[in-house]
């Protein structure tokens, strides 16, 4: 049984409990955080920090700790359930109200709750790594208007993701007004003759961490970019197609729609970038460089 963080206390996950009155339970009315661990030690993690309070402040929250009471908390998550790589989830509700209503009520005691996934071992041979790939479908973008914000109301994404599963692909690109946005929990990524591209940032999509690292490792490698809209139809003319998240990575797509994409392997740019992004990993196991990773 793994050991949770709540409110201030260390304990039993199984003994982690919230009042039914908390807004989070009733409304969905929080964020949350997802932070990977390599060796020990939280990866971009002050990236991750000041996008959970960009979402508390979307939210009308005016809560925001230190950065520092943030890490303390996920360290002592580590060290209680020593994990040298793993996954944690930190999340943030408004916290209990005596009544329920749609009224947001002035609140100073948020809830506040992490909890740690183990993630498997890295990979020493990952130069050759057997990484799998994906295949998707595509679906129209049901979610609400503020995907920017990384809130906890995630039941749509939710559907979209178990629609891909029935239909045995992976996971779901959502598309809005004819455009690829991002799937239902990671950002997207295609490639057209050697150029990466991928959606800019607006309401319609989440600012991920991996993809900002993504975007700043390929312009540390001299590959080329863009963020520009991607029309639906022109996935399936793409020579590859990516998927990012903290805990992904970097993805590899395969199939659209039951259309091949390229050769139907992992493309040639996503192996470049693959191999960046694992140097640097291995770089933070040999203590060559911190988990922020300036590049």
């Amino acid at each position: 049984m793994s050991i949770a963080y709540l409110n201030g206390e260390f304990l039993n996950l199984e003994q982690a409990t919230v009042p039914v009155l908390d807004r989070g339970f009733l409304f969905g009315d929080g964020v949350y955080e997802v932070i990977p661990v390599y060796a020990g030690k939280p990866f971009r993690f002050t990236s991750h920090i000041k996008r959970l309070h960009k979402s508390l402040s979307a939210i009308l929250m005016s809560f925001e700790q230190p950065e520092d009471t943030w890490l303390e908390i996920c360290q002592g998550l580590i060290e209680r359930n020593d994990f040298d790589n793993a996954s944690i989830y930190l999340q943030v509700t408004r916290g209990s109200y005596i009544n329920r209503h749609h009224d947001i009520p002035e609140l100073d005691k948020p809830t506040v709750m992490a909890m740690i996934s183990p993630l498997p071992p890295v990979q020493k041979d990952w130069q050759v790594a057997d990484i799998k790939c994906y295949s998707v479908i595509t679906e129209e973008d049901i979610r609400w208007q503020r995907c920017d914000i990384k809130a906890i109301t995630l039941l749509a994404n939710c559907m979209l993701k178990q629609k891909a599963l029935e239909s045995g692909a992976d996971d779901t690109i959502l598309v809005r007004n004819g455009e690829a946005n991002e799937a239902t929990s990671s950002n997207l990524f295609i490639v057209r003759d050697g150029v990466m591209i991928t959606p800019p940032l607006s309401e319609q999509l989440l600012a991920g961490v991996t993809r900002e690292f993504i975007l700043a490792l390929a312009k540390k490698h001299g590959i080329r970019y863009e963020e520009r809209p991607i029309p639906e139809h022109e996935l399936e003319l793409a020579d590859e197609i990516w998927l990012s998240s903290s805990t992904k990575e970097i993805r590899p797509v395969i199939k659209v729609n039951g259309v091949t994409i390229g050769d139907g392997v992992a493309g040639p740019v996503w192996r470049r970038m693959y191999v960046y992004y694992q140097q640097l990993k291995e770089q933070l196991y040999q203590g060559e460089i911190s988990g922020e990773v300036e590049l």
